[in-house]
């Protein structure tokens, strides 16, 4: 499997692009990994990329973008974070990689059991994650149930999960909120902006 060009770049839609990550992550799950040369993918990418998705995803070990979608050297843009927010660098990022790369869609994915949201849910404080944890919490103070505050916290699984899944739609409220550049491209058709998550039990990803 060759790398993408500026030409086969070109010819993904949007629409297309959420496919093609729908293949790969099918494919990750079936153990049917498509047949590429990483090091002919190197070759192919040494005079320019041109990757097709742009994804925002958790520090998490279990959460590489590249192997859940099955996807190579010059396929995508990877941005990560714990708990998987936007601040001005990652936007930046995200505005060269849609409007100068030409990437066709920003996904923000999240994941079950996601141990930066756990944080946020427990109003853990350590060092610099004190002020990483302060921006997750406003999705957890976003979903209104349980309302018990003993089960607000991070054994209660469901809620954290619930918390991750809000907290996908609150950065993606935020992307469009706080970059001009990509809602433009958004309203006109240039890209997506989406939402999904992946579950590390089974090594699926629903897009929300």
């Amino acid at each position: 499997m060759k790398a993408y060009t500026k030409e086969t770049q070109a010819l993904i839609t949007p629409k297309g692009a959420i496919d093609l990550l729908k293949e790969g992550n099918l494919r990750f799950q079936k153990k049917k990994q498509a047949s590429r040369d990483l090091l002919d993918q190197v070759a192919d990418t040494t005079s320019g990329q041109y990757p097709f998705a742009t994804i925002l995803s958790c520090i998490d070990s279990r959460v590489s973008s590249e192997l859940i979608f099955d996807q190579g050297i010059g396929d995508i843009f990877s941005a990560r974070v714990a708990g998987n927010f936007v601040n001005e660098d990652i936007l930046g990022s995200m505005e060269f990689a849609c409007k100068l790369a030409g990437t066709k869609l920003v996904l923000v994915l999240g994941h079950t059991a996601c141990g930066a949201v756990k944080g946020a849910c427990d109003d853990a404080k350590l060092g610099n994650l004190t002020a990483l944890i302060s921006k997750i919490k406003p999705a957890v103070e976003a979903v209104s149930e349980p309302t018990d505050s003993s089960l607000r916290n991070s054994k209660n699984i469901d809620f954290v999960n619930e918390v991750a899944v809000k907290n996908v739609h609150m950065t993606i409220d935020n992307i469009r909120k706080e970059s001009e550049v990509l809602k433009e491209m958004e309203d006109n058709g240039e890209i997506l902006i989406v939402g999904g998550m992946y579950d590390i039990s089974n090594g699926a990803v629903t897009f929300l």
